[in-house]
Order: structure tokens, then C-alpha cells, then sequence
């Protein structure tokens, strides 16, 4: 079965680097809100609902765009926004999982650092992940849920990013690596603790089903989330290098 490889850009300044990958491994290249602007051979462009009609990309017949339509029922899928995290670094990252069943997920451009004046790679843009919001109260968990989903569906998932922080936890890998031997990091998870941090989500019943939580907002403990943040924040535990 042939192993399938998933590149996903975000908006940070560092993105840009992928404009230098001549032939990039991936079988799909996903562009989340404007970054369908940093490659011309993207494959999908995702972004939600709210995002400006004027700034949505043309696309030819084997390019696609998605939306709320398209990903809600995806992250239903992998128990819904308020425990995976209401932005999109992460919906695209589940939404991919759910598409494409990859065996790979890479990153670039979506650490959700924002330091300096020039926090996108078109400039000054908004810090959505740093809004006041109770799915986001640590990016770090919402990212080990992420990578502890797809380990267990067989995806790795790396960051192609060469910045010192990151709010993406997955292990780093340089495109360079990947274009000689296809050597990906492998991390063990704890499938005790996925468990116990699935069925405290499903006591909780914190699920939306049409996808906006924000309406529901007042019905979310603060507490009770970090409590399930910090469970899955032990999930994936050890790294060491397997081939792909």
C-alpha cells in the first residue's frame, strides 16, 4: 500500500523556506488561510468560514478548497473542537488525518510563536491561537492530542520548522532528511493514558456537534479542560527513528 505523505503551511514567516523545495515528497500540500500564497502547487486550501471571500485563492481543476463543510465533520470525528482546539493549525492537522489516512504529516509556518512586528509572512496579522478561549488554554496539549491520534491511526507527524520554540510539540525533522532517506522520527505513546484522556472527554460531553463551540462557551469548565490537558500531555513519551 502505497504510504502517503501530507505537508501542511501555516501563515508564520518562517513558511516562506517552503517556497525553496523544489519537488517536495508529499502527496498533498495543504494551505491554511493564506498561505496558498507561498506555493503555487498547493493541493487543498483550508480555511474557515469567516475568512474574507476576496483573500480565498482560484483554483484549477486538481486543486480543491475546504471548509467548515468539509472539516467539521472531521474533527467530529476525533471528539470535536473543544478538546482538540478551536484554530487551525490543529483542525487542518485532523481534518488531513481524517482525508488522507497519511502516514506523514509535516509542518511549516505554524508554531504560533508571535514575536516582533512581523508576525505572518505577509506581516502584521492576528495571533488567532492566542485568543481568549477555553480550547486553547495550552497549544502544547492540543498538539500531543493531535500526534497521539495520529500515532495511533500510523501517522508520524514532524515540524519542519528551524525557529528555537515552538507550541507544536511534534518532533523536528529537516526536509533535507526526508528528501535523502526517509528517516522519521517515531515516538512511543501511552495508550493508557489516551484512554483515560477519552473517557474523561466523553464524562465531560463537551461536544458540539455543528462545530461552533464558541455559542456554548459558558458551558466548558476551565478547570476541568486543564485537568484533561495535562493527562494528555503524557500521552506520547519517547522518540527514537524509524523508516518510513
Amino acid at each position: 500500500m502505497k504510504k502517503i505523505k501530507v505537508l501542511i503551511i501555516g501563515s508564520a514567516p518562517d513558511s516562506v523556506k517552503a517556497r525553496d523545495w523544489s519537488d517536495p515528497p508529499f502527496d498533498h500540500i495543504v494551505a491554511i488561510n493564506n498561505a496558498w500564497r507561498i506555493r503555487s502547487d498547493w493541493s487543498n486550501c483550508i480555511f474557515p468560514e469567516d475568512f474574507p471571500l476576496e483573500k480565498q485563492p482560484k483554483a484549477n481543476q486538481s486543486q480543491h478548497l475546504n471548509s467548515a463543510k468539509d472539516y467539521v465533520k472531521a474533527q467530529n470525528y476525533f471528539g470535536g473542537f473543544v478538546y482538540a482546539g478551536g484554530t487551525m493549525a490543529f483542525t487542518a492537522g485532523y481534518w488531513a488525518l481524517y482525508k488522507f489516512k497519511p502516514n506523514l504529516i509535516g509542518y511549516i509556518g505554524c508554531d504560533m510563536i508571535y514575536n516582533g512586528s512581523n508576525t505572518h509572512f505577509y506581516g502584521k496579522g492576528t495571533a488567532d491561537p492566542l485568543r481568549d478561549d477555553k480550547t486553547l488554554m495550552n497549544l502544547k496539549a492540543k498538539s500531543t492530542r493531535l500526534e497521539a491520534m495520529a500515532l495511533q491511526q500510523g501517522c508520524s507527524i514532524v515540524n519542519f520548522s528551524l525557529l528555537p520554540s515552538s507550541n507544536l510539540v511534534f518532533p523536528r525533522l529537516r526536509i533535507y532528511d526526508l528528501y535523502q532517506n526517509n528517516t522519521l522520527p517515531c515516538r512511543r505513546i501511552r495508550h493508557d493514558k489516551i484512554q483515560m484522556a477519552l473517557d474523561i472527554e466523553s464524562d465531560l460531553g463537551y461536544f458540539v456537534d455543528d462545530g461552533k463551540y464558541w455559542k456554548k462557551m459558558n458551558l466548558f469548565d476551565s478547570n476541568e479542560i486543564e485537568k484533561l490537558d495535562n493527562i494528555w500531555l503524557s500521552t506520547v513519551v519517547s522518540e527514537k527513528n524509524s523508516t518510513s
